[in-house]
C-alpha cells in the first residue's frame, strides 16, 4: 500500500456536524478490517481547526456511542487522545478531537510492508500498557482496544475507541458477531456478554501486541518472536484470573530501558525511554508527514471571498489582503 492512501480523498464533500470531511482516517483498509467506528480528518468551515472526527456504524446505538465518547473526555495519560468536543442534544452522534497526523495500526502495517520491528512492537506495548494503567487507576476500563483503535503518531501511539465493546451492544448481550469489533482483540469473557474489567483490556493489549508483531491477533505461538512470546501467550489465556498484570507486562517489554527523568510532577516512565529517535521505521514516518501535508493543502483550498474595495490615493497601490494560513 503506498502512503498516499492516507491522502484526502476526492470524493464529494460531507458534512458532520460543523466540520467539513477532508478525507476518512481508515482510507485503504481492506474491507475485511474491523473499525468500531467511522474516522475522519475534518476541518472547520473556517478552516482554523482540524479535528479527527468519529461517528457511530449504523449498527451502533447513538445514545450508548455518545455515552462513552462523554465519558472519554476524562481520560488521563499521554498516549491515549480523549474527545474534546461532542455533538449536541438532537444532532446526529458524533465526537471530534484535534488533528494528530497518525495512521491507524492496521494501515501502518500496510505501509511498512508487513510486521512492525522488535523495537516499534516494544515500545508500542509498555506506551499502551502504561496509559492502560493509568485509566485503570481511574477506575475505567477501556474495553475497545484492537489494533484499529490505536493510531501510529511520529511521538508515540495514542489508543482511541474507548468504550467501543460497551457502545457495539450492551452487558448481557452476545458480542461475537457484532460488526466493527474486531474477534481476536475481544476477550471471551466480553463476547459472551460480560461486563468489561481491567484483565479484558490485558487480553486485547496481548492481541494487539500480537497484530504488531506477526500481522494477526491470534496466531500460532511459533509466529510470535521468541521474545513475545510467553507474555502474549499469558495475555491471551481464556481465564481473566491468570493474565498478567500491566506492571508485568511493562516490566517483560521494558527490560533494562530506565524511567525518563519526570517532568515536573509527573511520574517516570518506561515509554519515554523507549520512544526516542529511530522507534518508528523511516518509511512510517514519511506516510505521518505526507498525511500531515495532504492535510494542509486541502485546507488551503477553501473559497477565497471576493476582495473588499480599497479606498486611497488614485493610482497608488492598494494594501495587500492578508494572508491566512491553515493551522491544526
Amino acid at each position: 500500500m503506498r502512503a498516499s492512501a492516507t491522502g484526502p480523498s476526492t470524493r464529494s464533500t460531507r458534512q458532520i456536524g460543523p466540520y467539513t470531511v477532508v478525507t476518512r482516517l481508515d482510507s485503504g483498509l481492506s474491507a475485511h478490517t474491523p473499525v468500531p467506528e467511522h474516522r475522519f480528518i475534518a476541518r472547520s468551515a473556517d478552516g482554523n481547526r482540524t479535528v479527527l472526527l468519529s461517528s457511530p456504524l449504523a449498527t451502533v446505538d447513538p445514545q450508548r456511542f455518545m455515552t462513552e465518547a462523554d465519558v472519554s473526555r476524562y481520560l488521563l495519560g499521554p498516549w491515549v487522545l480523549p474527545a474534546a468536543e461532542l455533538a449536541a442534544p438532537g444532532e446526529p452522534a458524533w465526537h471530534a478531537r484535534p488533528y494528530l497526523p497518525a495512521l491507524p495500526l492496521p494501515v501502518a502495517l500496510a505501509v511498512h510492508g508487513g510486521p512492525l520491528p522488535a523495537r516499534t512492537v516494544r515500545a508500542l506495548g509498555v506506551a499502551l500498557a502504561e496509559n492502560l494503567a493509568v485509566i485503570h487507576g481511574q477506575n475505567l476500563t477501556h474495553a475497545g482496544l484492537c489494533p484499529a483503535a490505536v493510531l501510529i503518531a511520529a511521538d508515540g501511539p495514542r489508543l482511541t475507541c474507548f468504550g467501543a465493546v460497551r457502545a457495539a451492544a450492551p452487558d448481557g448481550a452476545a458480542r461475537q458477531e457484532v460488526p466493527g469489533l474486531d474477534p481476536g482483540s475481544l476477550p471471551p469473557e466480553q463476547a459472551a456478554g460480560g461486563q468489561p474489567r481491567p484483565p479484558g483490556d490485558v487480553y486485547a493489549l496481548g492481541a494487539t501486541l500480537a497484530y504488531a508483531a506477526t500481522g494477526y491477533t491470534m496466531p500460532e505461538r511459533e509466529e510470535l518472536p521468541p521474545a513475545l512470546r510467553s507474555l502474549v501467550s499469558r495475555c491471551l489465556t481464556r481465564d481473566p484470573a491468570h493474565r498478567p498484570q500491566l506492571s508485568e507486562v511493562i516490566g517483560e517489554l521494558a527490560g533494562g530501558a530506565p524511567p525518563d527523568t519526570p517532568a515536573g510532577f509527573a511520574p517516570p516512565t518506561r515509554a519515554d525511554a523507549l520512544l526516542g529517535p529511530g522507534w518508528l521505521p523511516a518509511r512510517l514516518i514519511a506516510a505521518v508527514v505526507h498525511q500531515s501535508a495532504s492535510v494542509l493543502a486541502a485546507e488551503a483550498q477553501l473559497p477565497t471571498p471576493a476582495p473588499a474595495h480599497v479606498s486611497g490615493t488614485p493610482g497608488a497601490a492598494p494594501y495587500p489582503a492578508p494572508v491566512t494560513h491553515p493551522s491544526h
